[in-house]
């Protein structure tokens, strides 16, 4: 499949794909990406095993949550997004969880000092006044977030050169954490390869993590995704970078 009929039948086919949830699995084989070395899942299951009360902000379709082996006695997960909440209700079925529907950039619903865990895996927004309230003393937040900056080479394919980040820098998050009054235990940093094999996958993503290119559609794309693909078909896959890091930061008691 080449030229103008691949492209057409390509940014179609990308553009068809549902994209509720948070899981990946439609790009496997058309993009990938490194995991970072941390492991979050493992460090989500092993924090959950030894916790009585836990919550997951902005659980997406839980999907990360479902893979809990050990789920604590209470759990809860929030979400924002209305076509993810129905999603993350039946993937958490089985782990006994439950799932609220909250308002974007709104409070936890959760009573003061009711857990002693929460996590969050690439949240949109970090109420950090928020989960210093809702965390017991000694209690931990847990979460792995993406940096500013994230997807540069993608984000400027289809925007133009960018300025250096402002925002979601880890020195800010720490920042937040110990204003809240938390204390930070752990922070990592991770710069992830990631690899775009076709402009369908590149469509199906950019419609999926909105943040890379805000407002992105097809039709108002169009001329930057015909030069991707263009690119792609001569020089073979499109290279980025993700750019992730892990926060770890305790009530003191």
């Amino acid at each position: 499949m080449s030229g103008k009929r691949g492209f057409e039948e390509l940014i179609a086919e990308g553009a068809s794909v549902p994209v509720q949830g948070w899981d990946f699995s439609w790009l496997r084989g058309r993009a990938s990406e490194e995991r970072p070395p941390w492991g979050y899942a493992r460090l989500v299951a092993d924090r959950m095993a030894r916790a009585d009360a836990a919550l997951d902000v902005d659980t997406g379709g839980g999907e990360v949550l479902a893979e809990v082996p050990r789920p604590p006695r209470v759990l809860l997960a929030t979400e924002a997004w209305p076509p993810n909440v129905e999603v993350a209700r039946r993937n958490l079925r089985a782990v006994g969880a439950t799932v609220l529907q909250v308002a974007e950039g709104g409070g936890l619903p959760v009573a003061d000092a009711a857990l002693d865990l929460v996590v969050s895996r690439h949240p949109v927004h970090t109420p950090w006044d928020e989960i210093a309230r809702v965390l017991r003393p000694g209690g931990t937040f847990l979460s792995q977030q993406i940096r500013g900056g994230t997807m540069r080479e993608l984000s400027e394919a289809m925007l133009g050169p960018l300025p250096p980040p402002q925002r979601q820098l880890p020195g800010q998050a720490v920042a937040a954490a110990e204003a809240a009054g938390l204390t930070v235990l752990d922070l990592r940093e991770a710069t992830l390869r990631t690899v775009f094999h076709d402009v369908a996958a590149v469509v199906y993503f950019l419609r999926k993590v909105v943040w890379t290119v805000p407002g992105f559609t097809v039709e108002r794309y169009r001329p930057q995704l015909a030069r991707l693909h263009d690119r792609i078909e001569a020089d073979g896959p499109f290279v980025a970078h993700a750019r992730r890091f892990l926060i770890e930061a305790v009530r003191p008691a």
